[in-house]
């Protein structure tokens, strides 16, 4: 798992605060779907809302994908919030499009890959935003089961976990992240979204969030 660099880091974060893509909420926390109880909420979709923020974050994943993925011959999204980032990408770079479905498609020809399936394509994956990595290492499985020959994943955001570092090495994936909660913090801290004595119960969570506050 790698940021692709600081400053890419430092100004996405900034970024999805701002148009509040993401919340941080230390005392009263989120419950998500894991029935994890989190200070922090990520929807990295209300992006796609702001032209100049949403070029910016196009731009920088396909900067990504020509730095460490050069070789890359299509782009897929991860359903659903990877699609339209993927698109985004795969436009920049003039490369084929697809997308994988979490789960296969209830009539026609089920498909659980959207697009032209070609055995032995170069395919780097594109995610919105990694926890414990298990639905974007599922596509990745999908892909290769189809025959694709999967070079990696970039990502918008991770929260950082270990769980998810072990994973993608049991996997054997690289994962480029533009951003991370390592550079969001300070920048919340900078901009008023969070206190100082804030950070202890923020990095309390990040070092074990299934245990928080139980």
């Amino acid at each position: 798992m790698e940021i692709q660099n600081a400053n890419t880091a430092t100004k996405i974060a900034q970024h999805l605060l701002k148009i509040k893509a993401i919340r941080l909420k230390p005392q009263d926390p989120f419950t998500w779907a894991s029935g994890w109880k989190s200070p922090i909420y990520c929807d990295n979709r209300l992006a796609l809302s702001y032209p100049a923020i949403r070029t910016y974050i196009k731009e920088e994943i396909a900067e990504t994908i020509q730095k460490h993925f050069e070789s890359a011959e299509a782009i897929a999204g991860v359903a659903t919030a990877g699609i339209p980032q993927g698109a985004l990408a795969a436009d920049q770079l003039n490369l084929p499009f697809l997308y994988v479905r979490s789960k296969p498609k209830g009539h026609g020809m089920e498909n659980m890959i959207e697009g032209k399936i070609t055995p032995g394509q170069k395919v780097v994956v594109i995610e919105d935003l990694i926890s414990t990595g298990g639905s974007s290492l599922k596509a990745v499985e999908d892909l290769r089961s189809a025959g694709f020959e999967v070079l990696g994943m970039v990502s918008i955001f991770t929260y950082g976990f270990e769980v998810a570092r072990e994973n993608f090495e049991k996997a054997a994936v690289k994962l480029i992240c533009l951003s991370d909660y390592e550079h969001l913090l300070p920048q919340a801290v900078l901009d008023n979204y969070v206190s100082e004595k804030d950070l202890a119960t923020l990095h309390q969570w990040r070092r074990d969030p299934g245990n928080w506050m139980r």
